[in-house]
């Protein structure tokens, strides 16, 4: 299956068919919460409410995240239709549109930290002859390094195609100015394996950045159940497809059984007992 970013650019994939699509499934919007609320978490924000800055924010599924646990938020997006979507639900943060790749003018140390869900593998992507995925990458870091205040973090869900693109990653935010790394939760599982670039817009004074623990080694929850499931599913399979052998033990047991019942004519062993038969065409 073709991934979106190989398809068009953001602001046509999300047309308003998919814009629509996209944020009436209940799937995706659960995966979305989960992936916000983590990112929250990383955030490490401490307690009160926070000035945050939502990147991608399409149609505002993070956003309830942020507006549920209490913060202001600030969504930029590049598709048009999905911040109409987002107008259309009435969500409680500002929208604008706008193109990461081009960079932002906020004020320096505007925001209290920012996220982003699955948008950063865009960036990546020259979806137009004009674009180069570096310079782009550099006008976004940069611009972001100067609109988070000092010790403010950013998090980015994301969906990396290979390892040079997040080599790429990595590299231009740390030549903006950000510390930080990569941070891998679930890293044997299939299904819950998530990415997140954790960076730290420096240092507050007295305070040490540290890179937070990722998720467990052990499988996710969703994955033991699979495994279990599949574990009785090729037992039952098992059992509907063995077959009854009836070798010559077979059948010098069932006439054993068979006399000992007293029953008549049962045929003598001999050499020919239970042999295999050749095949007649």
């Amino acid at each position: 299956m073709s991934r979106p970013e190989h398809i068009a650019p953001p602001e046509i994939f999300y047309g308003d068919d998919e814009a629509r699509k996209y944020t009436e499934n209940s799937r995706i919007a659960t995966i979305q919460a989960e992936m916000a609320y983590r990112a929250l978490e990383l955030l490490n924000l401490p307690p009160g409410p926070a000035y945050l800055l939502d990147i991608g924010c399409g149609s505002g599924l993070s956003g309830e995240i942020l507006t549920e646990e209490g913060h202001d938020w600030v969504g930029m997006d590049i598709s048009p239709s999905m911040l109409e979507v987002a107008l259309e639900r009435d969500v409680e943060g500002d929208l604008f549109l706008q193109d990461a790749g081009q960079g932002m003018s906020f004020r320096p140390g505007t925001f209290d930290g920012a996220i982003s869900i699955s948008v950063l593998q865009w960036l990546c992507n020259a979806d137009k002859s004009a674009n180069r995925p570096k310079a782009r990458m550099q006008r976004f870091f940069s611009s972001l390094h100067a609109s988070l205040r000092k010790g403010a973090r950013a998090v980015f869900q994301f969906y990396p195609e290979n390892d040079d693109q997040i080599q790429m990653l990595t590299d231009v935010a740390t030549r903006c100015g950000f510390e930080g790394g990569l941070l891998v939760d679930y890293p044997n599982s299939k299904k819950a394996k998530k990415y997140y670039l954790c960076l730290f817009a420096g240092q507050q004074t007295g305070v040490r950045n540290t890179m937070p623990q990722a998720l467990g080694d052990e499988l996710h929850p969703d994955d033991q159940r699979s495994i279990a499931f599949e574990r009785r599913r090729a037992k039952h399979q098992k059992r509907r497809t063995t077959k009854n052998i009836k070798d010559k033990n077979w059948i010098k047991r069932k006439k054993e059984i068979a006399r000992d019942r007293g029953e008549k004519q049962v045929a003598r062993d001999s050499k020919y007992t239970g042999r295999k038969r050749k095949v007649r065409f």
